[in-house]
C-alpha cells in the first residue's frame, strides 16, 4: 500500500468511526465488520468479499499507531489536493490529487525522495518536506520496484483446556488477502507482464515548467507506479492480491491462557514489489474444563474443588483426587475446615519456567435428604455436641 492510497482512501469511513476514535473503538469496529463480512459467512458474495478486503486494509493502517499517525499527517497536509502553505497559489499540483480529469494519486514516498526524474531539470520536493514522514532518504529506484510490507492479519482459534495446558500443534484455516495464485503477484494476466511506462521511463514522475519553477508531478499514464499493465489478471484485477483460504500449522505452547495472542511472523498480508509479508496474530479462546481451572495468581497452577463429607473433615481421611494426567493421593488432617486449600506440588502446568502445582480445595457436601436412620443419628450427634458453639465468638462483646 502506498501513501497515494492514503490520500485517495478514507479508512475511517471504511470502518465507520470518526478520526478521533480511540484505538479500542477502532479495533471493536473492525472486529464487528470482519465477522459480518467474512467470506465464510458470505459464500459467493463478491460485494461482501470486496468490503472485507477494504476493511482489512483500513485496519492494517489505523490499527497500527505509527501508521495511523503518518496517515493522519498525510491526509491533513494534502487534504483536497492542495499544497501546504499556499504553495503554487493554493492550487496544488496540476490535476490535483485523485481529482477528476487529473492525476489519480501518487506515492508520497516517491515525491519526497525523487529529484529530477523524467528529464527537463528541476528537483522533487524532498528538500522542502524532508523528514516530515520519517528519515527515508533518497529513492533507490523506480516506484514499481520499491518494497512495501504487507498488512498484519488477525484470526481466532478455539482450543481445549487440555491443549492450552499441555501445548499442541494444530492446523488453522485463514481467509485473508494473499498473493494471487494466478499471476503470482504481478497483477498481469498469465503469459503477460507489466512493462516500463513509456511516458516517465519507469520513474513514476514527469517534470514540467511552471514559470520560474520546474515541477515534478506523478505520471498520469502509470499513476505514479512506473509500470503499465496492459492485460490485468482476471482474478485480482491487477492488484496482485486476492482473498483466499489457506491452511497454516500453528504450534500452541504449553500454558497459554484464554485471550492470549500468538504471533506468526511473515504469515499475514503479502508484501508488494518484493516487500516482506505482514504478521498473523492468532487469538486463542480456551474451552473451560468441567473440573479444573487456572489460578489467578499464577497461571501455571491448576485449581480443583473436591467435595468431602463432614466425618472426613472431622476425623481426617486420605482422598484419591484426579490430576490432568492421572490421580494422586491427598491426606486430609483431622479437624480440617471446609474451604481449606491443599497444594500438590508439580501437578500443574508443565511450563518452560517450571511446573505449576495443583491447588485442591475441600468443600463439605451436605446431603439433600436423610433416611430415618441417618436422621436419628444426626439428632444424637446434635445432642452429644450441645456444648460446642461455633458462633460463640461471633456475638461476644
Amino acid at each position: 500500500m502506498t501513501q497515494r492510497d492514503w490520500i485517495e482512501k478514507d479508512f475511517y469511513r471504511e470502518l465507520g468511526v470518526s478520526s478521533t476514535a480511540s484505538d479500542s473503538e477502532i479495533k471493536k469496529a473492525y472486529r464487528k465488520l470482519a465477522r459480518e463480512l467474512h467470506p465464510d459467512a458470505n459464500p459467493g458474495d463478491s460485494k461482501a468479499e470486496a468490503r472485507f478486503k477494504a476493511v482489512s486494509e483500513a485496519y492494517g493502517v489505523l490499527g497500527d499507531p505509527a501508521k495511523r499517525k503518518e496517515y493522519d499527517e498525510t491526509r491533513s497536509m494534502f487534504a483536497g489536493g492542495g499544497m501546504p502553505g499556499g504553495f503554487g497559489g493554493g492550487q496544488g499540483f496540476p490535476g490535483g490529487f485523485g481529482s477528476q480529469g487529473g492525476a489519480q494519486g501518487f506515492d508520497l514516498n516517491d515525491l519526497f525522495g525523487q529529484a529530477g526524474r523524467g528529464g527537463g531539470g528541476g528537483g522533487g520536493l524532498g528538500d522542502l518536506f524532508g523528514g516530515l514522514f520519517g528519515n527515508r532518504g533518497p529513492a533507490a529506484g523506480p516506484t514499481s520496484q520499491r518494497a512495501q510490507q504487507g498488512s498484519d492479519v488477525e484470526s481466532a482459534l478455539q482450543i481445549s483446556f487440555e491443549d492450552a495446558v499441555r501445548g499442541a500443534t494444530m492446523t488453522l484455516t485463514v481467509t485473508s488477502p494473499g498473493t494471487c495464485d494466478t499471476c503470482h503477484g504481478s497483477g498481469a494476466r498469465p503469459g503477460t507482464s507489466p512493462h516500463t511506462c513509456p511516458v516517465c521511463g519507469g520513474s513514476g514522475f514527469v517534470n514540467r515548467s511552471e514559470g520560474a519553477f520546474a515541477m515534478s508531478e506523478p505520471c498520469r499514464e502509470c499513476r505514479g507506479t512506473g509500470s503499465v499493465i496492459d492485460d490485468p489478471c482476471p482474478e485480482c484485477h491487477g492488484d496482485g492480491v486476492s482473498t483466499k483460504a489457506r491452511p497454516l500449522t500453528v504450534r500452541i505452547p504449553a500454558g497459554v491462557e484464554d485471550g492470549q495472542r500468538i504471533r506468526l511472523a511473515g504469515k499475514g498480508g503479502p508484501g508488494r514489489f518484493g516487500g516482506p509479508s505482514g504478521d498473523l496474530y492468532v487469538k486463542l479462546s480456551v474451552t473451560p474444563h468441567r473440573l479444573f481451572g487456572r489460578s489467578a495468581k499464577d497461571s501455571r497452577d491448576l485449581t480443583l474443588k473436591v467435595p468431602v463429607t463432614f466425618p472426613e473433615l472431622v476425623r481426617g481421611a486420605t482422598l484419591t483426587v484426579p490430576t490432568l494426567d492421572s490421580t494422586v493421593s491427598l491426606k486430609i488432617p483431622a479437624g480440617t475446615a471446609s474451604g481449606r486449600t491443599f497444594r500438590v506440588r508439580g501437578r500443574g502446568v508443565q511450563a518452560k519456567k517450571g511446573a505449576g502445582d495443583l491447588l485442591v480445595t475441600v468443600e463439605v457436601a451436605v446431603p439433600q435428604r436423610l433416611d430415618d436412620e441417618a436422621a436419628a443419628a444426626l439428632e444424637a450427634y446434635a445432642d452429644a455436641t450441645k456444648s460446642f458453639d461455633p458462633r460463640a465468638d461471633l456475638l461476644a462483646r
